[in-house]
């Protein structure tokens, strides 16, 4: 049986177009994809997206079963869960 820490996801390395590698938590992820989602029209986003009301179920929603949102031709946010040693 696989162990339940490989399922916490506190923190994410996030890549984006033009910019060095940031490390986030959960929260400040979830902030900065709500940033970006507000960016985007409403009809720009994928089908399974528009099903969510909210800004907060969207974010996480890309959290729960994303690494990638499409930000713009030749632009890129990804995001990956990573465990990071004190």
């Amino acid at each position: 049986m696989p162990d339940p820490l490989m399922y916490q996801q506190e923190n994410f390395v996030v890549l984006e177009t033009n910019q060095p590698e940031q490390f986030l938590t959960a929260a400040e992820l979830l902030t900065k994809l709500k940033d970006e989602l507000q960016k985007i029209d409403f009809n720009d986003l994928s089908l399974e997206l528009q099903k969510f009301n909210s800004l907060d179920d969207q974010a996480q929603h890309l959290i729960d079963t994303s690494c990638e949102l499409d930000v713009g031709v030749g632009r890129y946010l990804q995001w990956y869960a990573v465990r990071l040693e004190k």
